[in-house]
């Protein structure tokens, strides 16, 4: 009969091969073979998802004012702000049960464990800023919007993801969100609708596609 101890030695061995497979290395690894073997697709693609498929909320921070500051001030006031936002956003995300997995200039990716703690953590960041901007220069004032997303995606080590619902919550972050919005898509929403949350219902048609997503009142 196995005790507790050997099941938890067990368990950890099992989190530290996985994470052993979990690599950019390997995907690749196992991209080549999908070239190279298309007769075993399905075996390989089986594989994949067992080494980095995942069930996760995902938030997408964008933040605003790069023309208009770039154009007053330069470039180094802007990498100044980035800097700023990143010291004031990410205790949040990772108060809230987040991780960073990416930052690229002035977006952030991050990783929620659920749509609920990734809209607090998303109005916790808005109210850090706006009483950030209470002392702040107007030219430098700190403005983001926020998309989150949830579904599977494929994790690569916690450092890139990928997935419809990472591309969603990109393009409401990113596209659709003005300053200071919290935009939802619309597996992200069934996620928190029995909550008492209260959001709107949005309906916008990209490039000839027809895109449903909820703002957060």
């Amino acid at each position: 009969m196995a005790t507790e101890g050997t099941d938890s030695t067990k368990g950890a061995e099992e989190q530290e091969k996985l994470a052993d497979l979990n690599t950019r290395d390997n995907l690749e690894a196992m991209l080549d073979e999908l070239i190279e073997k298309p007769g075993d697709y399905d075996a390989i693609k089986e594989r994949i998802e067992t080494n980095f498929r995942q069930e996760r909320t995902i938030l997408i921070l964008d933040l605003s004012g790069f023309t208009r500051t770039t154009q007053l001030e330069g470039i180094l006031p802007f990498l100044l702000m980035i800097h700023q936002m990143q010291r004031l956003a990410l205790p949040s995300v990772e108060g809230h049960g987040g991780i960073l997995v990416r930052a690229d200039a002035d977006n952030l990716t991050c990783l929620m464990d659920g749509v609920e703690d990734a809209i607090t953590a998303a109005k916790e960041i808005t109210e850090r800023l706006a009483t950030a901007n209470v002392i702040l220069p107007s030219s430098r004032d700190l403005y983001v919007s926020i998309g989150i997303g949830h579904g599977r995606i494929l994790n690569v080590d916690n450092e890139a993801i990928f997935g419809n619902q990472v591309n969603l919550a990109s393009k409401l972050g990113e596209d659709l969100a003005e300053s200071g919005d919290v935009l939802l898509t619309e597996a992200a929403y069934a996620q928190i609708e029995e909550s008492g949350i209260k959001c709107e219902k949005h309906e916008v048609n990209i490039s000839g596609v027809e895109l449903t997503y909820y703002s957060v009142l």
